[in-house]
């Protein structure tokens, strides 16, 4: 199955009231997925179903920096968070990707890069600038 959009995924939405993510003390991973992976709104812990197979790459991904701790915006009605960019010294073809708290029901979000991504050396997921209009993750 293919990629179908970016996703909230539905074990974060309900893991955020019931206290299982902690963005200011916890570790989250970031895997990369050929376009084979089943990966949406369902997706409820890291798999290695259509994960990249790569020298360099290793199952499971990287473990993420968390680069701006939980936010309000300047608005006042959005909170944020946002990482360090990702980067693979690796020559690797990724269609998207799954952020995740390891452990069952830590599913945070699937990536969908719109197309086949392919580096011949270094493969970067760049996250956007963290605001409460552009990253990564918000809430409103």
């Amino acid at each position: 199955m293919a990629f179908t959009g970016n996703w909230a995924c539905n074990v974060f939405k309900t893991g955020l009231m019931n206290g299982t993510f902690n963005f200011t003390s916890g570790t989250f991973y970031i895997a990369l997925y050929t376009n084979d992976a089943t990966l949406d709104a369902t997706t409820t812990a890291y798999t290695t179903t259509g994960e990249v197979v790569a020298g360099g790459y290793s199952a499971g991904g990287l473990a993420l920096t968390i680069a701006q701790t939980p936010t309000i915006g300047n608005s006042g009605n959005t909170a944020y968070i946002s990482f360090d960019n990702a980067v693979w010294t690796s020559a690797l073809t990724a269609r998207g990707a799954l952020i995740y708290k390891p452990g069952d029901g830590g599913a945070i979000c699937v990536l969908d890069f719109g197309a086949d991504k392919t580096s011949s050396s270094t493969f970067t997921v760049q996250f956007p600038n963290p605001s409460n209009t552009s990253a990564i993750i918000r809430i409103s």
